[in-house]
């Protein structure tokens, strides 16, 4: 009897599979057939052992192992469709280094160090900045020396232990993860050496805001610095070299003039002027400004007439001048007279109302500008003349009420009480007003005095007097001022007591 082949060892997979429920059918196409090149096999009935199947050559094909039974059933499972596998992720694009520093220049330098400060590349990028390296060579070697061991994250880095006298350049390397950037080099070599003054211009005050000056006038501007040893001068226009045409400069160890003879409108720029000392440099600004008379307004124009006024309009002028217009001086003429007068002076607006002009008559306009220098030395006429027609007028004054002055009189100023000494001549006084003007009465003893020559009655202007001439005692009593007029009467009194000198005794006897 033939001997049985040994039992096939089923995978994991399968073993898994054939302890698995079988799953429910799907409505899916059937795996099986997805391999057509193999030859159909013959599955015989499930009552019929293993062991009596026939082979294809009529023989009986030896029985199989009873662990082999299983691997039917687990067919379906391998017959699955088989899951891709997942997509590796996209890889980060590639690190991209720096932009070069920006603005590498020198902070200081003495016999043995060099130190340099530059500002931050424009761009970083997303990986960020990790330093800077400093690096260093010699004039006359390629070899570029490296002296920071580890990056510097600060913008300024000191070359120490320098050799006297050597010329040296250095570059400044940003990095980043990307790699290095482009370098940053100074653009002349360095001598290392002691600068016992750096070089400083001393700006004067009046040359640190807008040089003013006029056309014609000469112009000398004095310029002191200092530096050591002496510092080299060099003066631009508007960024170029002057014209020696036009200006000349004159310098020495301690100052630097710029003297033109004869200023023009063209000589307005920006002057720059710089001092260098080795590797360092000042700077010093002037802006000159050369301006002149301005031109007369572009147009002046008529716009309307009514009553006695003129509006007018104009333009500002073509030629300001090289500064800007201050105002405008407006005139008028009559036409009849050709006399100009100037109505408006200092005038900012471009148009104006002309007023008061006289009925009947023509008038002509003219503008001038005005800027800083003057007034512009011609002026622009209107075209148009403006007439102020003659109009009618019929004049009615006015009517005012006669104003009633009438008035009773009124004492304004009343007697007083007096004393007085017979054969001393008195005066009683007071003050009275009305209108019409009132007749004045004095009264002694409520009764008339008239024309007694003792008494002296005098009215002035208001004022009311009456004179005692040398009175006695019997002079004495109650004198009263009485004013009337149409209005009515006012009265005003008084007390006068006349007293008698006592002469004493002694007197007498010795009178007798």
């Amino acid at each position: 009897m033939p001997a049985k082949p040994a039992p096939i060892k089923k995978s994991p997979a399968k073993k898994a599979a054939s302890k698995a429920p079988e799953p429910a059918p799907e409505p899916e196409p059937a795996p099986v057939e997805a391999a057509p090149a193999e030859a159909p096999v013959e599955v015989a009935p499930a009552d019929v052992p293993a062991e009596a199947a026939p082979t294809a050559g009529g023989e009986e094909a030896p029985a199989a192992p009873a662990e082999e039974a299983p691997a039917a059933e687990a067919a379906p499972a391998e017959a699955t469709p088989v899951e891709e596998p997942p997509k590796a992720p996209t890889p980060p694009p590639p690190a991209v280094p720096t932009s070069a520093p920006l603005s590498l220049s020198i902070d200081d330098v003495n016999e043995s160090s060099l130190t340099i400060k530059w500002r931050t590349p424009e761009t970083i990028g997303d990986s960020g900045l990790d330093g800077y390296t400093i690096e260093y060579r010699k004039e006359g070697t390629t070899d570029w020396v490296v002296a920071n061991e580890e990056l510097t994250p600060a913008n300024r880095y000191c070359i120490k232990n320098l050799t006297t006298g050597d010329l040296l350049h250095a570059r400044v390397v940003a990095v980043n993860a990307g790699g290095r950037s482009e370098p940053a080099i100074l653009a002349e070599p360095v001598p290392i050496r002691e600068i016992v003054d750096r070089p400083k211009i001393r700006m004067p005050r009046i040359l640190r805001t807008r040089y003013v000056k006029q056309v014609g006038e000469q112009i000398n501007l004095v310029l002191p610095f200092i530096g050591k040893p002496n510092p080299v001068v060099c003066w631009l226009k508007d960024g170029q070299p002057l014209d020696t045409k036009r200006a000349n400069v004159r310098n020495s160890d301690r100052d630097s003039i710029l003297f033109i003879r004869s200023s023009q409108r063209e000589d307005s720029g920006v002057y720059e002027m710089t001092v260098k000392v080795d590797s360092f440099e000042d700077k010093a600004t002037i802006t000159l400004q050369i301006v002149e008379l301005p031109g007369p307004p572009a147009t002046v124009k008529l716009v309307d007439t009514w009553g006695f006024n003129a509006a007018l309009e104009w333009t500002p002028p073509t030629d300001n001048g090289n500064t800007e217009i201050t105002g405008y001086t407006i005139q008028k003429a009559d036409k009849k007279t050709g006399e100009w007068f100037t109505v408006l002076e200092h005038y900012h607006r471009l148009n104006a109302t002309i007023s008061d002009l006289i009925m009947g008559n023509s008038y002509n306009f003219r503008a001038f500008a005005e800027n800083k220098v003057g007034v512009s030395e011609s002026a622009t006429v209107t075209k148009e003349v403006a007439h102020i027609p003659k109009t009618g007028i019929v004049y009615t004054p006015p009517e005012y009420k006669e104003h009633d002055f009438s008035e009773a009189p009124k004492f304004t100023t009343t007697l007083s009480d007096r004393a007085a000494t017979v054969g001393y001549t008195t005066k009683l006084l007071c003050s009275v007003r009305g209108f019409p003007k009132p007749k004045i009465e004095w009264l002694k003893n409520q009764m008339v005095i008239g024309d007694d020559p003792k008494f002296r009655q005098i009215s002035n202007q208001g004022v009311c007097s009456l004179e005692i001439r040398k009175p006695c005692s019997f002079d004495g009593g109650v004198y009263t001022c009485r004013a009337k007029n149409a209005q009515g009467e006012a009265t005003v009194s008084c007390k006068l007591e006349v007293k008698q000198v006592v002469v004493p005794e002694v007197d007498r006897e010795k009178g007798k």
